[in-house]
């Protein structure tokens, strides 16, 4: 019988057949059921997609309650740490590898998703679907949204088409809603190919530098400087893309006061005028009512003043003289 002690069992007498790579049409059966999956089913907590369904920047669909219900937990809910490692897609593209990560990496708050609006079959399209409870179609050629059929949507609006439609169509506004967008914000939904999540990895990157999240609305945490907004860095300050050094003491402060005032006086006297000859006159002028200024205010100090008598009374010659200076008088006899 073997394995009891008499004989060992080699491999080629274990394994009677070697593994087979599978074929394109397993391939392709195994991508379809995937699709049907995320088509129908909430990734997070694997209910029915039902509306209203939100989508990240990765195009995978959620039903909101379910991201409302992510956000609320603690973070040491071990829950939520296993939603995080929900939705990760990936793809290889020549020369490179494109991955958009985990849930818990694109989505950390409402910002960073978007409702897709669906168009609701009619009655008659609704017979005979079992996989979801309601069908989504393009509103323009009445497609039927599914693993079949490519569709995308618009960000930030959110209405959803077939692909072709996007394509086909010329211009850049909805044609729902004829909100305007950008060519990079049409959402591919559930995307397989690589080419598109190496798209989307790149539009996230660039919305990122740019501060926006997938639903381009202002990130948390980041701050626009106002145009001509003073910027305070290891004190200096920038001003409309000039740099000066800020005081630091009071000295300083009053003698950068100072030179602010004379270049200011300065500058307008050789901008405003352009004649080299009256600006320089102006200057001389400019430097006279200084130098009068000065005098003004050392006339208005009452210390120096208390050094000098301004009083017009002179003393009598007869009380201040002395006997060398009222000279010789004759008696009378």
């Amino acid at each position: 019988m073997g394995n009891d002690g008499g004989s060992i069992p080699k491999r080629r007498e274990l394994v009677k057949e070697a593994a087979k790579a599978l074929t394109s049409a397993q391939i392709k059966e195994a991508q379809t059921e995937k699709q049907e999956y995320s088509w129908s089913t909430d990734p997070l907590t694997r209910k029915p997609l039902a509306r209203p369904v939100v989508s990240d920047a990765a195009g995978v669909l959620y039903n909101k309650d379910s991201i409302i219900e992510f956000l609320l937990k603690d973070d040491e809910d071990a829950e939520k740490a296993e939603m995080r490692k929900v939705g990760g897609v990936k793809g290889t593209i020549e020369g490179g590898f494109a991955e958009l990560g985990t849930f818990g990496d694109r989505v950390k708050g409402l910002k960073d998703v978007v409702e897709v609006k669906f168009e609701i079959a009619s009655e008659e399209q609704q017979q005979g679907e079992k996989a979801r409870g309601e069908k989504w179609v393009c509103p323009i050629t009445g497609t039927v949204l599914g693993p079949s059929a490519k569709a995308v949507y618009i960000v930030p609006c959110g209405h959803a088409f077939a692909g072709s439609v996007v394509k086909e169509v010329k211009g850049s506004v909805c044609l729902t809603c004829n909100e305007p967008y950008a060519e990079n914000d049409v959402i591919p939904l559930l995307p397989t190919a690589p080419t598109d999540i190496a798209r989307l990895n790149l539009r996230v990157k660039t919305l990122k530098d740019k501060g926006l999240t997938h639903a381009l609305k202002k990130a948390p945490g980041s701050k626009k400087r106002k145009k001509g907004a003073e910027k305070e860095t290891n004190g200096e300050t920038t001003e409309n893309g000039v740099t000066s050094k800020q005081p630091s003491s009071d000295e300083d402060k009053k003698k950068d006061k100072k030179d602010r005032s004379t270049s200011a006086a300065a500058g307008a006297a050789s901008n405003g005028i352009k004649n080299a000859s009256t600006a320089s006159l102006t200057r001389k002028v400019l430097a006279e009512q200084e130098e009068r200024n000065k005098r003004r205010k050392l006339a208005q100090n009452d210390n120096v003043n208390s050094l000098f008598n301004k009083s017009d009374h002179k003393p009598k010659s007869g009380n201040s003289a002395d006997y060398m200076t009222r000279g010789f008088s004759i008696g009378k006899k």
